[in-house]
């Protein structure tokens, strides 16, 4: 496990806001005294900005207390806007951030390894992976919780990058895996075929057996859901619409129906 910084960045020539992450050793950033400064910065901001949403939102009569909102965001962390929306309502705010070449800087100067964040989210991708790789860009995400994405290992490789990936955990709101295990379940929903059979069984560590009575697709998911996912977020409107979705379907293997047993 790697600790690193997730900055939100705007980047200057492209108007297209993207992320950089920051990798540190086990000794830390070098500097830190800058990098705190502005990180403080940021956290400072962020509370201001949140003591505003709930002061405006008080205004429109919603009972919103800051504490609660101070509460939820927990002991150390600064709250903010999803910690304002965790309380009572979904909620959005703007704010300036640093430019990605300056964040890139930042993360250099303090003894970090600059890596761009989920680069499939940009709508022009190689013209702003050349511009920050100029600016200094360690490295780039190339690894979903889905697998690799092959055309941004061959991009970091055109621009000599390092190649990485992780969780994209961001705490209750945004469960690890809970994208991807939505996307290969509705691919299996949608095309019963023994490849997308495949994803389900390596994801779901679950193994196909030689004879026995077969099983309902719902119920391979409800096994499935069990093992990746709280009850809670198993629970989610979409994982009910897949469920209805499977519920006449039995797993089918080479045109066979067969069970499927956890490893």
């Amino acid at each position: 496990m790697i600790w690193h910084q997730d900055n939100s960045s705007g980047e200057s020539g492209l108007e297209e806001p993207v992320h950089i992450f920051a990798y540190y050793s086990s000794c830390g950033p070098t500097r830190s005294e800058e990098l705190e400064k502005l990180l403080a910065n940021i956290r400072d901001g962020s509370v201001l900005r949140a003591k505003n949403m709930v002061s405006k939102l008080n205004k429109l009569k919603l009972p919103l207390k800051w504490e609660h909102v101070a509460k939820i965001a927990g002991m150390g962390v600064a709250p903010g806007r999803l910690h304002v929306a965790r309380a009572m309502v979904e909620a959005g705010v703007l704010g300036s951030e640093p430019l990605a070449e300056e964040a890139i800087q930042l993360i250099s100067n303090t003894g970090g390894v600059a890596v761009l964040a989920h680069p499939w989210a940009l709508k022009n991708p190689v013209a702003i992976i050349r511009r920050l790789k100029e600016a200094g860009l360690h490295g780039m995400e190339v690894y979903r919780s889905d697998g690799k994405l092959v055309a941004y290992s061959d991009l970091a490789d055109g621009y000599g990058l390092l190649k990485l990936g992780g969780s994209d955990y961001h705490g209750r709101a945004r469960p690890i895996w809970c994208r991807a295990i939505r996307d290969i379940l509705e691919s299996y929903a949608e095309e019963p075929s023994d490849s997308n059979l495949a994803k389900i069984t390596r994801f779901g560590r679950t193994r196909i057996l030689k004879g026995g009575s077969p099983m309902s697709s719902k119920d391979l998911i409800d096994r499935c859901l069990s093992l990746w996912l709280t009850n809670e977020v198993g629970q989610n409107a979409e994982f009910k619409a897949i469920r209805l979705k499977l519920s006449n379907i039995s797993i089918n293997q080479g045109g066979l129906q067969v069970p499927i047993e956890s490893k």
